[in-house]
């Protein structure tokens, strides 16, 4: 496994994906992986736009270099976080997806489709993002077309 423990991973949920965020920060504890929870910080109905774009403007000014988000589907906070120049949010409901997302596309953001994914799923979906590398080469090339100039 890849030293975890060097950088700040940021973290974020709406109301529906807050109890899988529960999950996750265990597994962090348990591993003495350091993380921020930027909120929410209960179960009440929520915004996931609110949420979304937190992250991504902590991410976008590098108070982080990568982070992991937690709604119903995953899709709703990802679509706002890719509002943001320079954020790449993958929606990942398996590992190899949460790899692929960091090897090909140098996802910095991991969207975890709470509703959908069991807590073991979600425990091996941050694993494998957090532990894979991004290959460069030909998938650079495509990564550089997408930011709107």
């Amino acid at each position: 496994m890849k030293n975890l423990k060097e950088k700040i991973i940021a973290i974020a949920s709406d109301h529906a994906g807050f109890e899988k965020k529960q999950v996750i920060i265990k597994y962090f504890n348990e591993k003495g992986i350091p993380y921020k929870d930027l909120g929410c910080y209960t179960n009440e109905s929520c915004d996931y736009p609110d949420f979304g774009h937190l992250i991504a403007e902590a991410i976008e000014r590098g108070e982080y270099e990568q982070g992991i988000t937690f709604c119903g589907s995953g899709q709703g906070i990802s679509i706002t976080a890719n509002k943001h120049q320079n954020v790449r949010s993958g929606v990942c409901w398996n590992a190899e997806i949460g790899a692929l997302a960091k090897q090909h596309n140098n996802a910095n953001i991991c969207a975890i489709p709470s509703r959908f994914v069991t807590d073991q799923e979600a425990v091996a979906i941050v694993e494998a993002y957090l532990n894979a590398e991004f290959e460069g080469g030909r998938h650079a090339r495509r990564i550089a077309k997408i930011p709107l100039k």
